[in-house]
């Protein structure tokens, strides 16, 4: 036996689910139409810049340096947070490789 609220919840519950899916297909149908936007602001502005191999050498040498210094301010020395600091050093070198690529 299906109770009334049982009812009330499941007429809420179909609602609810159909404006989620109305929404989703506005969001995708407005990304679709800023495509050729952001191509062009792609093109416009991240245009090559110094070159991936050039960034790539002093991103290396910049985050080998600065993960040192914060490995010494932490007291526990070189050692102590290895697993944290081989993280650390793979995500803050890719993002400095291409922020320097980019911007330089």
């Amino acid at each position: 036996m299906v109770g009334e609220t049982d009812k009330k919840d499941k007429d809420d519950s179909r609602r609810i689910a159909i404006a989620l899916i109305v929404l989703v297909l506005l969001l995708v149908a407005a990304a679709a139409l800023m495509l050729p936007l952001v191509g062009e602001l792609v093109a416009t502005h991240l245009a090559p810049g110094l070159g991936m191999r050039d960034a790539a050498v002093i991103a290396f040498f910049l985050t080998l340096l600065i993960l040192v210094v914060f490995a010494i301010a932490s007291g526990d020395g070189l050692l102590g947070e290895l697993q944290f600091m081989l993280i650390g050093f793979l995500a803050f070198f890719v993002i400095l490789w291409l922020m320097i690529a980019w911007i330089f």
